[in-house]
């Protein structure tokens, strides 16, 4: 894989759970893990099921989506629960998806919350998106790609910490649309 490989890296920004019905979604457009080529943006339902249309929208309607390669998610979810189904972001981009997970996720507490918010059927889709695998210190699920090629991907990307970097610039960008001023913990 060619060290400039294009890959995007998606995050939600912060939101206020209790007053804001939506969550800006933020891509950051990127040359392996070195030089970011553009920034892309959506808006997904808080706690919706949006989250898959609107991302595989924003991505094949870029200009840049001819020269992409991959797609980094920060987690399975943006808004809180607004599940993406990676399955399906995958066979509408034709592009391979990886999450990336900081820590192992308590599925039991996610599955109970799900549950007692009447969101169950969400269940499904992160149990559709396969056991998350362990590579380096962050957790990884993916589809469309083979476990050697996700290691290469993230080899390449993760460049200034164990985050990919896409990911690590869609968060602080998120944060500063957001808050005014990016604080970090990407």
């Amino acid at each position: 894989m060619k060290k400039q490989a294009r890959v995007i890296g998606i995050d939600d920004s912060p939101f206020n759970k209790f007053k804001d019905t939506e969550v800006k979604v933020i891509g950051a457009f990127y040359r392996g893990g070195d030089f970011i080529d553009g920034v892309l943006s959506t808006e997904c339902r808080i706690d919706g099921i949006d989250s898959t249309a609107k991302i595989a929208g924003m991505i094949n309607k870029s200009r840049f989506r001819s020269q992409l390669q991959a797609v980094f998610l920060d987690g399975i979810a943006v808004g809180g629960f607004n599940v993406i189904d990676i399955e399906a972001l995958h066979n509408k981009t034709r592009l391979p998806v990886i999450v990336v997970i900081r820590r192992y996720p308590d599925f039991r507490r996610i599955y109970s919350a799900l549950n007692k918010l009447k969101m169950a059927r969400k269940i499904k889709l992160i149990e559709k998106a396969g056991e998350p695998v362990k590579i380096g210190k962050i957790w990884v699920q993916f589809k469309g790609i083979k476990e050697d090629g996700v290691r290469e991907l993230l080899r390449l990307t993760c460049t200034h910490s164990y985050i990919p970097e896409p990911i690590r610039v869609a968060h602080l960008i998120g944060q500063g649309i957001s808050l005014g001023e990016s604080r970090g913990n990407a």
